[in-house]
């Protein structure tokens, strides 16, 4: 007998980083300007999501940071020029865009994108309002996961 394959997941890449470095408060959902050869490398799951943010100028968001890695196939063909770090457009309602600008302007507050995934064909950026945490903020998440683990291990056995 066949085993069964695994469900096709609609996650393409997560920033896990940002869980760690920032309280994740607000989240909003925007498409993304793509090219060709970036949604083919998408769906092979070569996406960077770790050091990467969103900026906002001229009413636009922007996302800066993301890595796409070109394909094999892509980076062969000379009439393209795969960019794998390009600054790429992030498509949202103005009325987001105006909430986003007002919470962006208070004291050390940040856009994060938080994940990247596929929603009707189309590939979707999950960016969350993040506030940076403190070095003990960190250590006490730290110690938390650690218990959350701990306390996992107990209750099995």
């Amino acid at each position: 007998m066949k085993k069964k394959a695994k469900t096709p997941t609609n996650t393409i890449g997560l920033n896990k980083k940002a869980r760690f470095d920032y309280f994740l408060e607000e989240r909003f959902e925007a498409g993304i300007v793509l090219e060709g050869w970036e949604v083919k490398s998408l769906r092979a799951g070569k996406l960077q999501l770790r050091d990467t943010y969103v900026l906002l100028k001229n009413g636009e968001a922007w996302l800066l940071g993301a890595v796409i890695t070109p394909m094999e196939t892509i980076t062969r063909q000379k009439h393209i020029n795969a960019e794998p770090q390009r600054t790429r457009k992030l498509l949202l309602h103005r009325s987001e865009l105006n909430k986003l600008a007002g919470i962006v302007e208070r004291k050390g507050h940040a856009l994060i994108p938080s994940a990247m995934y596929w929603k009707n064909n189309r590939a979707k950026i999950e960016i969350a309002v993040g506030k940076g945490k403190k070095e003990y903020d960190k250590r006490d998440s730290e110690k938390d996961r650690d218990w959350q683990r701990e306390k996992e291990r107990l209750f099995k056995h």
